[in-house]
């Protein structure tokens, strides 16, 4: 039979892998820029194609001095940015 100490440490460490996986892998999800240099990200909207979403947030991008919209089809609700 394992001591307790034992029994502990590998129930931390088990509790720490648990937890830190899920967070690497949610933040690595929002890490990637789009290609190119330049982009500000301005937010996230829940749109149903990335054409729908790029032409809704052209006007605003104008509006605010930016040329170019750029909306992440890969994450849910899309990541757009500016520039």
């Amino acid at each position: 039979m394992k001591s307790w100490r034992t029994r502990i440490g590998v129930g931390l460490a088990v509790g720490a892998a648990a937890v830190a996986i899920p967070l690497t892998t949610a933040t690595s999800a929002f890490a990637s820029p789009p290609p190119g240099a330049g982009w500000q990200p301005v937010g996230a909207e829940g749109y149903s194609s990335k054409a729908e979403c790029e032409a809704s947030e052209l006007p605003n991008a104008k509006a605010n001095g930016f040329n170019e919209v750029w909306c992440d089809d890969d994450s849910s609700p899309m990541a757009i940015y500016y520039r």
